[in-house]
């Protein structure tokens, strides 16, 4: 018999607790009943005590012990042992990893969030921002696209004007240079926004259209090639108490860690993706190409960021930010992206 995930959490976390030399506090912001949940961060728990033959075990709480911006300082202060978040969150704290969220970055998550560790590992991993947690993995989300409530999105005339809800800061600079209106909200309050007229069109993952249940809403889906962006995530450890265990428990963490659960990461979003886009061609969706001009246009603000950003990296620890980001590009493309 298959355990429910939030008995199966239980079970890891609290029924062996007695027989485990630690529980490590994991602190979760999305509900049980999401992907991340339940074919990540539950999966990653039982290989964690398995791999440590029950001495390491993960207790996943209930509720979330902060708000998900909070999330990386929740575990580099010890509040959470183990947490996960998105980069994006606090983009001037992480400018080191903006070059993973700029358009173009790839639509194949698991060759993407692969691709990022290896650059972390190679660039980023003795850079002062990530003082205080041990890194046990990082993801992309494949890819983010425009997806319009009631028209196509193919030229930058289509564009003008249109109120279109974003995420961070770089998404914002893209609607921006693309003439169109970014209104700042999380996700979660995009049906909102669509059902009260407050925008026309909202910037998401493919599969985030399905989990954040949007599908009735917003039926133009405009596909950029390689990403209109993408958005950054982590999954760490409180460093003192990474340092705490044993050094063989680190070492069996270690091993099922780092670039195998990056590559957890973006299989679980690719096959979210796949979900999703069977869902919208059998709702009668539209997926959209963008023009030649459009294309033009986003590869323009596109270049700009890069620019900028080489800058604000070198600002921020990273001796040198192009060899950082063409590292990235050839190890995506090194694992024959689909």
């Amino acid at each position: 018999m298959k355990l429910k995930p939030a008995l199966l959490t239980a079970t890891l976390g609290l029924a062996t607790a007695a027989n485990a030399e630690t529980v490590l506090t994991v602190s979760s912001w999305v509900p049980q009943t999401h992907f991340i949940y339940t074919e990540i961060l539950v999966p990653y728990a039982e290989q964690v005590a398995q791999a440590t033959e029950g001495r390491v075990t993960l207790n996943i709480m209930p509720a979330p012990l902060g708000a998900p911006p909070q999330h990386f300082e929740l575990a580099r202060t010890g509040v959470a042992d183990v947490t996960w978040g998105n980069f994006t969150y606090e983009p001037e704290r992480f400018a080191a990893m903006w070059f993973a969220e700029f358009p173009f970055v790839g639509t194949d998550a698991e060759a993407s969030s692969v691709a990022l560790w290896r650059t972390y590992e190679e660039y980023l991993a003795d850079n002062s921002t990530f003082d205080g947690v041990h890194m046990l993995g990082v993801g992309l989300f494949g890819g983010g696209q425009i997806h319009h409530g009631s028209k196509p999105v193919i030229t930058p005339e289509d564009m003008a004007n249109q109120k279109v809800r974003i995420g961070g800061p770089i998404q914002a600079q893209i609607m921006e240079a693309l003439g169109a209106v970014p209104v700042a909200a999380p996700a979660t309050k995009a049906y909102e926004l669509l059902e009260g007229g407050v925008i026309d069109a909202s910037l998401h993952s493919v599969e985030s259209v399905m989990n954040f249940r949007l599908e009735e809403s917003l039926k133009q889906h405009t596909i950029v090639p390689n990403g209109l962006y993408d958005s950054s995530f982590f999954i760490v450890i409180n460093e003192a108490k990474w340092q705490s265990l044993e050094e063989a428990d680190r070492a069996a963490i270690e091993a099922i860690s780092g670039e195998a659960l990056s590559r957890l990461w973006g299989q679980q979003f690719n096959a979210q993706h796949e979900k999703a886009m069977a869902l919208f061609s059998e709702g009668g969706h539209t997926f959209n190409e963008p023009s030649a001009e459009l294309m033009a246009a986003i590869t323009a603000v596109s270049d700009k960021m890069i620019a900028d950003w080489v800058v604000a990296a070198e600002a921020a620890g990273v001796a040198d930010p192009e060899a950082m980001r063409a590292f990235y590009l050839a190890a995506y493309s090194d694992q024959g992206a689909k």
